[in-house]
Protein backbone atom coordinates (compact mmCIF):
# COMPACT_ATOMS: atom_id res chain seq x y z
CA UNK A 1 0.00 0.00 0.00
CA UNK A 2 1.44 3.37 -1.02
CA UNK A 3 1.78 6.01 1.70
CA UNK A 4 -0.87 8.70 1.95
CA UNK A 5 0.20 12.09 0.61
CA UNK A 6 0.43 13.95 3.93
CA UNK A 7 -1.76 12.21 6.51
CA UNK A 8 -1.18 13.21 10.12
CA UNK A 9 -2.48 10.91 12.89
CA UNK A 10 -4.83 12.37 15.49
CA UNK A 11 -6.89 11.05 18.39
CA UNK A 12 -10.60 11.81 18.64
CA UNK A 13 -12.54 11.50 21.89
CA UNK A 14 -15.98 10.00 21.28
CA UNK A 15 -17.14 9.94 24.91
CA UNK A 16 -15.75 9.61 28.44
CA UNK A 17 -14.47 6.08 27.85
CA UNK A 18 -13.72 5.88 24.12
CA UNK A 19 -11.25 7.44 21.74
CA UNK A 20 -10.69 6.60 18.08
CA UNK A 21 -7.90 7.24 15.63
CA UNK A 22 -8.07 9.74 12.82
CA UNK A 23 -5.99 10.97 9.90
CA UNK A 24 -5.91 14.62 8.84
CA UNK A 25 -4.79 15.85 5.43
CA UNK A 26 -4.52 19.62 5.04
CA UNK A 27 -3.50 20.95 1.63
CA UNK A 28 -2.15 24.45 1.15
CA UNK A 29 -4.90 26.93 0.25
CA UNK A 30 -7.70 24.50 1.05
CA UNK A 31 -11.17 25.80 0.24
CA UNK A 32 -13.14 23.22 2.28
CA UNK A 33 -12.80 20.34 4.75
CA UNK A 34 -14.60 17.01 4.50
CA UNK A 35 -15.00 14.44 7.30
CA UNK A 36 -14.86 10.93 5.82
CA UNK A 37 -16.35 7.86 7.50
CA UNK A 38 -15.32 4.39 6.33
CA UNK A 39 -17.47 1.47 5.17
CA UNK A 40 -18.57 -1.46 7.31
CA UNK A 41 -15.88 -3.94 6.28
CA UNK A 42 -12.71 -1.84 6.16
CA UNK A 43 -11.32 1.06 8.15
CA UNK A 44 -9.98 4.50 7.39
CA UNK A 45 -6.67 3.18 5.98
CA UNK A 46 -8.36 1.09 3.26
CA UNK A 47 -6.96 1.94 -0.16
CA UNK A 48 -10.22 3.48 -1.32
CA UNK A 49 -10.40 5.80 1.69
CA UNK A 50 -6.75 6.79 1.28
CA UNK A 51 -7.19 7.41 -2.44
CA UNK A 52 -10.25 9.58 -1.80
CA UNK A 53 -8.39 11.64 0.80
CA UNK A 54 -5.33 11.98 -1.46
CA UNK A 55 -7.47 12.93 -4.44
CA UNK A 56 -9.42 15.51 -2.48
CA UNK A 57 -6.16 16.96 -1.15
CA UNK A 58 -4.98 17.48 -4.73
CA UNK A 59 -8.28 19.26 -5.40
CA UNK A 60 -7.96 21.64 -2.46
CA UNK A 61 -10.13 19.81 0.07
CA UNK A 62 -8.80 19.05 3.55
CA UNK A 63 -10.02 15.77 5.05
CA UNK A 64 -10.34 14.04 8.37
CA UNK A 65 -10.76 10.27 8.18
CA UNK A 66 -11.62 8.40 11.35
CA UNK A 67 -12.27 4.93 12.73
CA UNK A 68 -15.61 3.89 14.13
CA UNK A 69 -15.20 2.44 17.64
CA UNK A 70 -15.76 -1.17 16.54
CA UNK A 71 -13.04 -0.88 13.93
CA UNK A 72 -10.71 0.73 16.44
CA UNK A 73 -11.32 -2.24 18.74
CA UNK A 74 -10.65 -4.78 15.98
CA UNK A 75 -14.24 -6.04 15.87
CA UNK A 76 -16.09 -7.03 12.71
CA UNK A 77 -19.51 -6.10 14.07
CA UNK A 78 -20.45 -2.48 13.29
CA UNK A 79 -21.43 -0.21 16.14
CA UNK A 80 -25.04 0.40 17.05
CA UNK A 81 -26.33 3.59 15.38
CA UNK A 82 -26.21 5.72 18.55
CA UNK A 83 -22.50 5.05 19.04
CA UNK A 84 -21.72 5.42 15.34
CA UNK A 85 -23.55 8.76 15.31
CA UNK A 86 -21.55 9.88 18.36
CA UNK A 87 -18.33 9.04 16.53
CA UNK A 88 -19.44 11.06 13.51
CA UNK A 89 -20.23 14.04 15.73
CA UNK A 90 -16.91 13.75 17.52
CA UNK A 91 -15.04 13.65 14.21
CA UNK A 92 -16.90 16.69 12.89
CA UNK A 93 -16.11 18.58 16.09
CA UNK A 94 -12.45 17.60 15.81
CA UNK A 95 -12.30 18.70 12.18
CA UNK A 96 -13.68 22.06 13.21
CA UNK A 97 -10.69 22.45 15.50
CA UNK A 98 -8.18 21.62 12.77
CA UNK A 99 -9.89 23.70 10.07
CA UNK A 100 -11.92 26.36 11.91
CA UNK A 101 -12.29 28.76 8.98
CA UNK A 102 -13.05 26.25 6.22
CA UNK A 103 -16.55 25.34 5.02
CA UNK A 104 -17.29 21.90 6.49
CA UNK A 105 -18.67 18.83 4.73
CA UNK A 106 -19.18 15.26 5.93
CA UNK A 107 -19.99 11.85 4.52
CA UNK A 108 -18.06 8.81 3.48
CA UNK A 109 -18.28 5.32 2.06
CA UNK A 110 -21.36 3.09 2.34
CA UNK A 111 -21.98 2.41 6.06
CA UNK A 112 -20.12 5.62 6.89
CA UNK A 113 -22.32 7.58 4.50
CA UNK A 114 -25.49 6.19 6.07
CA UNK A 115 -24.34 6.80 9.65
CA UNK A 116 -23.40 10.37 8.76
CA UNK A 117 -26.75 11.07 7.13
CA UNK A 118 -28.60 9.53 10.07
CA UNK A 119 -26.62 11.68 12.51
CA UNK A 120 -27.46 14.79 10.49
CA UNK A 121 -31.13 13.79 10.33
CA UNK A 122 -31.27 13.32 14.12
CA UNK A 123 -29.68 16.69 14.90
CA UNK A 124 -27.71 18.97 12.60
CA UNK A 125 -23.96 18.39 12.60
CA UNK A 126 -22.42 21.73 13.67
CA UNK A 127 -21.30 23.92 10.76
CA UNK A 128 -21.66 21.14 8.18
CA UNK A 129 -22.86 22.62 4.90
CA UNK A 130 -23.39 19.44 2.91
CA UNK A 131 -23.08 15.65 2.83
CA UNK A 132 -21.11 13.61 0.27
CA UNK A 133 -21.99 9.94 -0.19
CA UNK A 134 -19.49 7.65 -1.93
CA UNK A 135 -21.93 4.81 -2.56
CA UNK A 136 -25.00 5.24 -0.37
CA UNK A 137 -26.15 1.76 0.79
CA UNK A 138 -29.83 2.00 -0.04
CA UNK A 139 -30.50 -1.68 0.73
CA UNK A 140 -28.72 -4.99 1.46
CA UNK A 141 -27.43 -6.98 -1.48
CA UNK A 142 -30.25 -8.89 -3.15
CA UNK A 143 -32.97 -7.18 -1.09
CA UNK A 144 -34.08 -4.09 -3.05
CA UNK A 145 -35.86 -1.57 -0.84
CA UNK A 146 -35.86 2.13 -0.09
CA UNK A 147 -36.45 1.87 3.68
CA UNK A 148 -32.90 2.97 4.47
CA UNK A 149 -33.66 6.28 2.77
CA UNK A 150 -36.58 7.21 5.04
CA UNK A 151 -34.47 9.46 7.28
CA UNK A 152 -33.11 11.48 4.36
CA UNK A 153 -36.24 13.64 4.28
CA UNK A 154 -35.11 15.08 7.62
CA UNK A 155 -31.74 16.16 6.19
CA UNK A 156 -32.12 19.83 5.35
CA UNK A 157 -28.69 20.52 3.84
CA UNK A 158 -27.38 19.69 0.34
CA UNK A 159 -26.50 16.07 -0.41
CA UNK A 160 -24.39 14.57 -3.20
CA UNK A 161 -24.96 10.92 -4.12
CA UNK A 162 -22.15 9.29 -6.11
CA UNK A 163 -23.37 5.87 -7.29
CA UNK A 164 -22.45 3.22 -9.83
CA UNK A 165 -25.00 1.62 -12.13
CA UNK A 166 -23.81 -1.84 -11.00
CA UNK A 167 -24.03 -1.03 -7.29
CA UNK A 168 -25.61 -4.10 -5.66
CA UNK A 169 -26.53 -2.02 -2.60
CA UNK A 170 -28.37 0.70 -4.50
CA UNK A 171 -30.67 -0.24 -7.36
CA UNK A 172 -30.80 2.96 -9.42
CA UNK A 173 -34.43 2.26 -10.27
CA UNK A 174 -35.14 2.82 -6.57
CA UNK A 175 -32.49 5.45 -5.89
CA UNK A 176 -33.50 7.86 -8.65
CA UNK A 177 -37.02 8.47 -7.29
CA UNK A 178 -35.63 8.72 -3.74
CA UNK A 179 -33.29 11.51 -4.81
CA UNK A 180 -35.97 13.21 -6.90
CA UNK A 181 -38.30 13.27 -3.88
CA UNK A 182 -35.64 15.14 -1.88
CA UNK A 183 -35.85 18.05 -4.28
CA UNK A 184 -33.19 20.63 -5.07
CA UNK A 185 -31.07 19.81 -2.01
CA UNK A 186 -30.11 16.39 -3.44
CA UNK A 187 -27.83 15.73 -6.41
CA UNK A 188 -27.28 12.30 -7.96
CA UNK A 189 -24.30 11.52 -10.17
CA UNK A 190 -24.44 8.04 -11.68
CA UNK A 191 -21.24 6.40 -12.91
CA UNK A 192 -21.95 3.99 -15.75
CA UNK A 193 -20.62 0.47 -15.17
CA UNK A 194 -19.26 1.09 -11.65
CA UNK A 195 -20.09 -1.22 -8.74
CA UNK A 196 -20.40 -0.37 -5.03
CA UNK A 197 -16.61 0.02 -4.77
CA UNK A 198 -16.50 2.01 -8.03
CA UNK A 199 -14.74 -0.82 -9.85
CA UNK A 200 -15.50 -1.01 -13.57
CA UNK A 201 -15.14 -4.00 -15.93
CA UNK A 202 -12.34 -3.97 -18.48
CA UNK A 203 -14.88 -3.90 -21.30
CA UNK A 204 -16.09 -0.51 -20.09
CA UNK A 205 -13.02 1.09 -21.61
CA UNK A 206 -12.21 2.87 -18.35
CA UNK A 207 -9.83 2.13 -15.52
CA UNK A 208 -10.71 2.28 -11.83
CA UNK A 209 -8.38 5.24 -11.30
CA UNK A 210 -10.14 7.16 -14.06
CA UNK A 211 -13.50 6.51 -12.41
CA UNK A 212 -12.15 7.65 -9.05
CA UNK A 213 -10.81 10.81 -10.65
CA UNK A 214 -14.22 11.42 -12.18
CA UNK A 215 -16.13 11.12 -8.92
CA UNK A 216 -13.56 13.25 -7.07
CA UNK A 217 -13.82 15.96 -9.73
CA UNK A 218 -17.58 15.89 -9.25
CA UNK A 219 -17.26 16.02 -5.46
CA UNK A 220 -14.75 18.86 -5.53
CA UNK A 221 -16.81 20.95 -7.95
CA UNK A 222 -19.96 20.33 -5.92
CA UNK A 223 -18.29 21.35 -2.65
CA UNK A 224 -16.98 24.53 -4.27
CA UNK A 225 -20.49 25.38 -5.42
CA UNK A 226 -22.12 24.66 -2.05
CA UNK A 227 -19.42 26.57 -0.16
CA UNK A 228 -19.77 29.54 -2.52
CA UNK A 229 -16.16 29.28 -3.71
CA UNK A 230 -16.85 29.36 -7.44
Amino acid sequence: MAPDMSAHPVTIRVDKTRTVSGLVQMPDRAFACCVLAHGAGAGMTHRFMADVADGLERRGVATLRFQFPYMEAGSKRPDRPALAHAAVRAAVAAAGGYAPVLPMFAGGKSFGARMTSQAQADASLPNVRGLVFFGFPLHPTGKPSNERAAHLSAVRIPMLFLQGTRDALADTRLLVPVVEALGARATLKVIDGADHSFHVPVKSGKRDDQVLGEILDIAGTWMRKVSGDC
